[in-house]
């Protein structure tokens, strides 16, 4: 028998490269970062009713307004749920999210998807 895809098994399926098409391309990653910033560093105290917050990503050249920011606050976790446009070299789309309070005062952006 010589080498060849007659002694592979094909019943064995392993799941340790990770699949591409689930994680987010990196100029999503690298906008989330930098909207991650613009809420956390919100003063929503000074805020009324109504919020725009632009925000700019010199690395990928997107850009957007933040429009929406709810703080939620329990006393064991604080987050911020969001709304923004992005404009990005794909369209203009309006992406929903939240960021939480994590650590030793870090935020971290747990959701970030566009809207449909």
């Amino acid at each position: 028998m010589g080498i060849g895809m007659e002694a592979t098994d094909t019943k064995i399926t392993t799941n340790s490269v990770d699949n591409p098409s689930t994680r987010a391309p990196a100029d999503t990653v690298s906008d989330e970062v930098t909207v991650r910033n613009a809420v956390s560093s919100a003063d929503l105290s000074r805020m009324s009713g109504s919020v725009s917050i632009p925000w700019a990503n010199t690395t990928t050249g997107s850009a957007g307004v933040i429009t929406s920011i709810r703080e939620e606050n329990n006393g064991s976790y604080v987050c911020r749920t969001f709304i923004t446009t992005r404009h990005s070299y794909r369209g203009i789309s309006n992406y929903g999210g939240k960021a939480c309070l994590v650590g030793a005062g870090e935020w971290q952006v747990v959701a970030f998807k566009e809207m449909t």
